[in-house]
Order: structure tokens, then sequence, then C-alpha cells
């Protein structure tokens, strides 16, 4: 190679200009949207009528839990009739659409109130945990992935990637059980299995339904630090399922992404390293990690029910856990079609969001 040549300035494709989107793209933004809108209710009616029908072929009768095994048929035969599971499967179910349809959805045999309020009462906490574990957990999965990939195959690459492989292997419910046997029973840093607050520790005035947030707006800045205590360790267990894909994913990407030409003029222009890698080069591996979030975002409040039993935490997961414990079919069908919207606008916010992160999935 000549000197004239290795000396010529590199060509400036550091930041390639993003692709115009063609009129009427907004429109065809709005027309996806809207189809995934029809198609997200029929998803859900499905998911709903699957599950009451599994509900009564697989669960057994809820007279069997209710009822005192020396009960007389004629009770028995009382409760079934109040409860309506006297009538055939089909007019069940049948009344169970209707009275979806006027946004009932039944009252739940294990507490007797409407499974709406007890859905909405329990929700703030799941939410609390979920949302808390999410935000920590993509937080840390994006950066670890960036680390790894900036030192590929070296000893922090290797130690990132075996405490993936290792968060991925690890069960939730065993984890949850390991980190308070420690943190617990043997140090006494943190608190017990016991809830969002202890004993004798009023909730805060009811704003959002998180204590922590709730005791800070109010205020009462102790209560809010007993419930940050309360939070650490069901947080920390559900993250550990949330960083460890993320990180990997994001490794991935990064390291396709650092191999580019544009990564590569930018650093003979002098860009700093940070801009490089995230300014650059994370902004063009984004793709394959949004959907990755999304999947988080659903693992997050699936993966809750384990944890909230394991930490004797109020939200929906321990509702729905003891549902299925006691053939609630109400509570379970309410429980389920929660977790059916809660899905349905998670990926068709990860299907908006990749359509304005890439223009040329707008216009297509």
């Amino acid at each position: 190679m000549s000197t004239a040549t290795s000396l010529a300035p590199p060509t400036l494709a550091v930041d390639p200009p993003p692709a115009q989107p063609r009129r009427g793209s907004k429109g065809r933004l709005v027309r996806a949207i809207a189809i995934r809108s029809a198609g997200a209710v029929f998803v859900i009616w499905g998911v709903v009528t699957v599950t009451f029908f599994l509900s009564r072929i697989v669960s057994p009768s809820p007279t069997t839990l209710l009822v005192p095994a020396d009960a007389t048929p004629e009770i028995r035969a009382a409760i079934e009739h109040d409860l309506g599971l006297d009538q055939s499967l089909w007019d069940q179910y049948l009344r169970f659409l209707q009275s979806l349809l006027k946004g009932d959805l039944g009252t739940s045999f294990m507490t007797g109130r409407p499974v709406a309020d007890d859905l909405a009462s329990r929700l703030p906490a799941t939410l609390e945990l979920g949302t808390s574990a999410l935000v920590i957990g993509i937080i840390v999965g994006i950066l670890l992935g960036v680390v790894a990939a900036v030192h590929r195959d070296r000893f922090l690459d290797h130690s990132i990637r075996a405490l993936t492989v290792a968060a991925l292997a690890m069960p939730q419910f065993w984890l949850g059980l390991v980190l308070l046997s420690l943190f617990f029973v043997s140090l006494g840093i943190l608190p017990g299995p016991i809830g969002r607050l202890p004993f004798g520790v009023a909730p805060p005035p009811a704003l959002t339904g998180w204590y922590v947030l709730d005791a800070a707006f109010s205020g009462q800045w102790s209560t809010a630090g007993v419930a940050i205590t309360h939070l650490v360790l069901p947080v920390v267990t559900l993250m550990f399922g949330v960083f460890s894909p993320i990180t990997r994913v994001t490794r991935t990407a990064m390291v396709g992404a650092l191999e580019s030409q544009y990564v590569r003029n930018a650093r003979v222009l002098g860009f700093p390293n940070s801009v490089v890698h995230f300014r650059y080069a994370l902004r063009n591996a984004v793709l394959p990690v949004i959907t990755m979030i999304a999947n988080a975002v659903a693992f997050a409040f699936a993966g809750a029910v384990l944890v909230e039993s394991v930490f004797g935490w109020p939200g929906v997961g321990q509702y729905a856990l003891n549902a299925i414990q006691q053939s609630d079919f109400p509570a379970l069908q309410g429980f389920v079609l929660y977790s059916a919207i809660l899905y349905v606008l998670i990926y068709t916010a990860v299907d908006v969001a990749y359509r304005l992160a890439d223009p040329r999935i707008r216009t297509s």
C-alpha cells in the first residue's frame, strides 16, 4: 500500500442519516396498530375460552373445598346451584361471556368479593415489585452486555457470561430461599418473608398504591425506608431472571456493531469510547434488545407468581396461586384475563417501538 493511500482520510460514514419515511408512513403506523388491536381481541377471547374449559375439566369442583366432607348431598346441591355449577358447561360459558362483556369478572369463592376489586387492590403491589425489578434488570443487563462486548474474550467478558448462565440456571424460588437464608436468617440485615411492611407499621396514604412512592409523597421517610428494605430481596430475586437474557442479547448485538465500518470510522475520527459505544454501536444494536426487553417485561410479571409466594408479597401472583389451590374459577379467570391483556399490550408496544426505531419497518 502506498503512503498516499495509507494517509488518505477515511470515508465519513460515522452516523448514516436515517432513512426518510415516505409519505403516508403515519397512516401505515396507525393502520398497523389498529390491525394489531383487532387481532388482540381474538387472542384474549381465545385465551380466556381455553382457560375456562381447562379449569372446569382439570380442577376439582369448588364444592369439595368449600363444603365440609360430612355435608349432605342436599347442601352440596344447594351450593352448586348458588355458584351456577349445576348448569351445563356451555350455559356456564355463555353466562361467563355475557358477564365479561359487561365488565363483570364474577365473585371470588375465596374472598366473597368481586374479582375486579380483588385484582385492583393487589395490582399495585405486583406493579411495584415487577417494575422495580424490570427497570433495574434492564439497566444492569444493557450495561453488562456493553461491557462484555467491549472486553470481548477477556476475563471480564468470560466472568459476565458465566454470571448470566448461572442466573438463567437458578430457579427463582430456590434463589429466593437462598437469599432469605443468607440475609434474613444468617446475617439478619434484611426483613423476612412478611410482605410489604412489618406488622405494626401502617401503610402510607394511598396515592399510587406503591408504598415507597406514597410514603415519599406524604413525607413519611422512615416508612419509605422500611418499604425499600422489604423490596430488596424480592426485587433481586426477580431481577436475576430479567438481566441475564438482556445481557446476552446486548453483547451479541454489540459485538456485531463494534465490528462495523461506521464504528471503525468513528474511532479513526477520534470520538471518545463512550460516544462510540453508546451513541453509535448501542443505538444500532437496539432492535434485538427491544425484543428481549419485551420478553423480560412478560417474565417479570409472570415470574412474580413464584416470587410473591416465597416472600409473602400480597400481589396478583399470590392471588392467582391461591385461586388455583382453591379451584376458585372466577379468580383464576380474572387473573388469566389480566395476564392476557398485559401480554397483548406489551407486544403491541414492542411492535410500535420497532416501527419507530427503524424507519425501514415503518415504511415497508
